[in-house]
């Protein structure tokens, strides 16, 4: 297979192009198709004949222009059918979006949804500003994500270029600076992070953008490593805190809590254990506790730690400082 091959646009996305140049009135061939899909002139043969024969588009080639037209006014791209469960996936996505509010992929995203909408008017019936109050979203703590700086660190994650910026970790009341190669941006619990190798620590580090200011670009480039993957970076997280340990966490859950702990996917590593009583047993494999620690906390008395031992002094040490302060 030849690279040109190999990067070429998957055949809707052809037919896409094709079908918006018809649209306009632009007048195309085989040969200038071939040069701006970047394909062979017999893919350019298939895709017309495709969208003529099987999509029933009105597709004639005019020799006295010696261009392709459409012979009469179209005004969508016929799609498959959809079925109603189809179309609630659609809307999900849409209400998805909202996460990356504030960011460049948000534009982006709403197009290819609305061009994806558009192809879908004449098959089914679909208003968006009507069908999309059958679903909703509400996120909690949303992060604030100042989009310069979203901007600086997403380019230099493609062009894998080094960078500089001013960070300033929990606690700390004055930034450092930092040079990091940005492998991966993740958008995790409704915040946006970085995960770059820390040149002066020589390791990998999570970022959060809000932390970040002052990205500065730098002249050196890098070439990131074949085995990283945000999958494997993340495995050992319960959020976005991994870590070098190798942690096997046992929580026990009340009646009513268990009933909550159920519902949902909470890790890869999850294993549920039901107990007399409705009670259930949660256990986990994580390499860092300090978020294990926060989300337990949230549950109250509703949950109690049955190992390790530290993670189970860790809870007993904060409960009595609260204890404490409420006693005051």
């Amino acid at each position: 297979m030849t690279p040109r091959a190999q990067l070429s646009r998957p055949p809707l996305e052809r037919m896409l192009r094709i079908h918006e140049e018809l649209r306009r009135g632009t007048l195309i061939n085989c040969t200038k198709l071939v040069q701006a899909l970047e394909v062979s002139r017999k893919t350019v043969v298939r895709d017309i004949a495709f969208m003529r024969d099987r999509l029933d588009l009105p597709i004639e080639y005019d020799q006295g222009i010696q261009a392709y037209r459409y012979t009469h006014p179209v005004n969508s791209f016929p799609t498959v059918h959809v079925t109603e469960g189809e179309l609630m996936a659609l809307l999900v996505a849409q209400r998805a979006l909202e996460q990356y509010r504030g960011t460049p992929f948000h534009r982006q995203l709403e197009i290819a949804f609305g061009k994806l909408a558009g192809g879908l008017r004449d098959k089914i019936s679909f208003s968006p500003a009507d069908e999309l109050r059958a679903v909703s979203f509400k996120n909690m703590g949303l992060g604030r994500t100042d989009l310069a700086v979203f901007n600086a660190l997403s380019g230099a994650v493609l062009r894998q270029e080094e960078v500089t910026f001013n960070y300033r970790k929990p606690g700390d009341t004055k930034p450092a600076t930092r040079r990091v190669r940005p492998y991966h941006m993740a958008n995790r619990e409704n915040l946006w992070y970085l995960v770059g190798f820390d040149v002066e620590r020589e390791a990998l580090r999570t970022f959060a953008v809000t932390r970040i200011a002052a990205v500065g670009p730098t002249k050196e480039t890098f070439t990131r490593p074949a085995d990283f993957s945000p999958e494997k970076f993340f495995a050992n997280a319960l959020g976005v805190m991994g870590g070098e340990g190798n942690h096997r966490v046992v929580i026990r859950f009340d009646p009513g809590a268990a009933e909550r702990v159920r519902e949902r996917e909470w890790h890869e590593s999850q294993e549920m254990v039901e107990l007399p009583a409705g009670r259930l047993e949660l256990r986990l494999k994580l390499g860092s506790l300090t978020e294990i620690e926060h989300w337990i906390l949230g549950w109250g008395a509703a949950a109690e730690v049955i190992a390790p031992k530290e993670l189970r002094e860790r809870i007993r040490h904060t409960a009595a400082g609260i204890t404490a302060r409420y006693r005051k």
